[in-house]
């Protein structure tokens, strides 16, 4: 029985070929490259957090008009320098020098000030935005339904670090174009009382500069930036993988395939490397000409008014400073190109990643509820009505028109092939799987505990692994080692340190042992339904007798797989998948594991529909 072992999709673990996954491709610098940023960014801006939000840009909108008016000041005093060394002016240069260090006394703090104060809102925003991502990733169970579609990939690293880029950079590029436009007021007006032709030479340079950099340069960067985070993203998880499968890649001696495919996933990741290289080194030399014309450029236009005395030295170094500040805020975009696509790449993933996470995602494959799939009501009782299941995507038939009545304290047992469809009824009970029809009624899920082969141990304490899934229990400390001495593991606590021990529970205790801490979490909660999927494979004979007798004792109501005739005589019922759809129910007293028996005459068939369905009991 194989259950999603990650949250990352099957899309990521699989190759998918380059010409479909290419069909879609990330949103280039444009409006809907816009509409996107919108669409994740403006909760924050508009929800509970926007008075902390905008106070916070308010505050750095005023550090960087002092940063501005200072940089105006220093560049005149600059100007002023120059003209008196020109000049041969010895006060007026000392003059100039004191002025200078007194600008700088200001400069520096608030500049040191400006970029801790933008830190800390980029940290305020991940906090908010990761939460709101978190909320929506586990609720309803998405991280499930993520986990078994192939509609997107790494959501576990678009929630760490795809936010984490996307909060940092959008405040970056949120300041950069608001300094810019303080910038090209301030300096603007410098420019143009020493020169009107240069600030008319200045605009149409910057114009020509942006047209060219979106046009060539934009869509490539911005696909090539998309995918290089994808592939980044695949070659991390094969890492991840041979992590968390060591124990069985080791017993398997699978070293030299494991390395074929993570060498395999390496290969993309410095191929698409190797194309974004070459297209940057194109746009670096573009950047650097566009730049470097700035050294000569304002020089050359104003060197006729110098060189006739008409315009001083220093007002023509101020007037260069000007040209290179207006040029900055104007060409902006220019500039930061390439983490501008690198950002956007980011945007186009996070986006999609909302679409089905957040709410009013389309998504609806983790709801209750589902129009064109199994109908879930509650109940009083766990009731099967005419239920028919199939895979998700998929269009084979594992379970046709299945109606049954789990009464109080009955025990059903699940037996059939492998592949038959045993652990997917427990997932279409559970509200994991929709796809098929008919109609499951239940008590809520608070009242469920899935035990499945492999149990779940977080990290934490030994004391956390008992209370899992709740955060806390009213058991004290001697009913809780009173619990683990009814599981056979009287001296767990003993010998971990206690309750209160942290250690890697996976790699510290044997599957027997972790199959017997599932069980005493069922003592710990005393739910009135357990469901088993092989819970007790990794156990002896007596051990798997003495826990199942202790849930029977509890009366909770029990739906088990297990393939062994051991366990047939803790149960009421059996429940016998046949394949392609067909099954047959049993009272376990007149079923053989060996299938030697006959049918016996309380056993209902899905294929003579005419006979009623029997209690344990009919459904209906």
């Amino acid at each position: 029985m194989n259950t999603p072992s990650s949250t990352r999709s099957a899309a990521a673990t699989d190759e998918v070929p380059e010409a479909t996954a290419t069909k879609r491709r990330a949103a280039p610098l444009s409006l809907a490259a816009w509409k996107q940023f919108i669409s994740v960014a403006k909760p924050y801006w508009l929800g509970e957090d926007r008075h902390k939000a905008w106070s916070l840009l308010l505050l750095l909108i005023v550090l960087m008009l002092v940063e501005t008016k200072l940089a105006v000041m220093l560049n005149n005093q600059a100007g002023e320098m120059t003209s008196a060394l020109a000049g041969k002016d010895g006060a007026r240069f000392w003059t100039s020098v004191r002025a200078c260090l007194f600008i700088l006394a200001f400069a520096i703090p608030s500049y040191a000030f400006y970029y801790y104060m933008r830190d800390l809102f980029a940290n305020q925003w991940r906090r908010w935005l990761t939460g709101r991502f978190l909320d929506g990733y586990l609720g309803g169970r998405k991280y499930y339904a993520l986990g078994t579609d192939s509609e997107i990939d790494n959501p576990d690293q678009r929630i760490s670090e795809d936010v984490n880029t996307f909060t940092g950079r959008s405040i970056h590029f949120l300041l950069i174009f608001l300094g810019s436009i303080m910038q090209l007021v301030a300096f603007s007006a410098v420019l143009w009382s020493i020169s009107h032709v240069l600030v008319g030479v200045l605009a149409a340079y910057a114009v020509t500069g942006t047209v060219i950099a979106l046009g060539v340069f934009g869509n490539p960067l911005i696909h090539l930036n998309f995918w290089q985070l994808r592939r980044e993203a695949d070659f991390r998880f094969s890492l991840m993988r041979l992590r968390e499968n060591a124990e069985s890649i080791a017993f398997y001696r699978g070293e030299a395939q494991e390395r074929a495919h993570i060498d395999s996933r390496f290969e993309k990741v410095i191929q698409n490397f190797a194309r974004l290289i070459r297209k940057q080194r194109s746009l670096n030399l573009f950047q650097r000409t566009f730049s470097q014309l700035t050294l000569v450029l304002p020089f050359a236009i104003l060197a006729g008014g110098v060189l006739s005395g008409e315009l001083e030295v220093g007002r023509a170094v101020q007037a260069a400073g000007a040209f290179t500040a207006v040029l900055g805020a104007v060409g902006v975009i220019v500039d930061n190109f390439e983490s501008l696509s690198r950002f956007v790449a980011g945007i186009d993933r996070l986006q999609a990643l909302s679409r089905l996470v957040l709410p009013g995602a389309a998504s609806s494959a983790a709801g209750a509820d589902r129009k064109d799939g199994i109908e879930t009501r509650p109940g009083r009782r766990l009731t099967l009505e005419s239920l028919t299941l199939c895979p998700p995507r998929s269009d084979r038939v594992l379970i046709r028109e299945l109606s049954l009545v789990l009464k109080p304290g009955d025990a059903l047992l699940i037996t059939g092939e492998s592949g038959c469809g045993k652990s997917s009824l427990l997932r279409a009970i559970a509200g994991l799987w929709q796809t098929g029809s008919g109609v499951i009624h239940r008590p809520p899920l608070e009242d469920f505990f899935f035990l499945p082969q492999k149990p779940y141990l977080q990290a934490g304490t030994l004391r956390s692994q008992l209370v899992y899934p709740a955060a806390g229990s009213e058991l004290g400390d001697a009913q809780l080692l009173a619990i683990l001495e009814q599981v056979h593991l009287p001296r767990l606590a003993e010998r971990v340190g206690g309750l209160d021990a942290v250690h890697d529970w996976e790699k510290l205790l044997s599957v027997g042992e972790q199959q017997r801490l599932a069980f005493a979490r069922v003592l710990v909660h005393r739910p009135g339904i357990v469901i088993l999927d092989e819970a007790t494979s990794a156990l002896d004979g007596a051990n798997e007798a003495s826990l199942y007798g202790r849930l029977r004792a509890g009366g909770a109501t029990l739906v088990s797989i297990a393939h062994r005739a051991a366990v047939l005589r803790h149960h009421t019922h059996v429940l016998c998948l046949k394949g392609e759809g067909a099954w047959e129910l049993h009272e376990a007293g007149a079923f053989q594991f060996d299938g030697a028996g006959a049918r016996p005459r309380s056993a209902a068939v899905n294929d003579q529909p005419a006979a009623p369905a029997p209690a344990v009991a009919a459904a209906g």
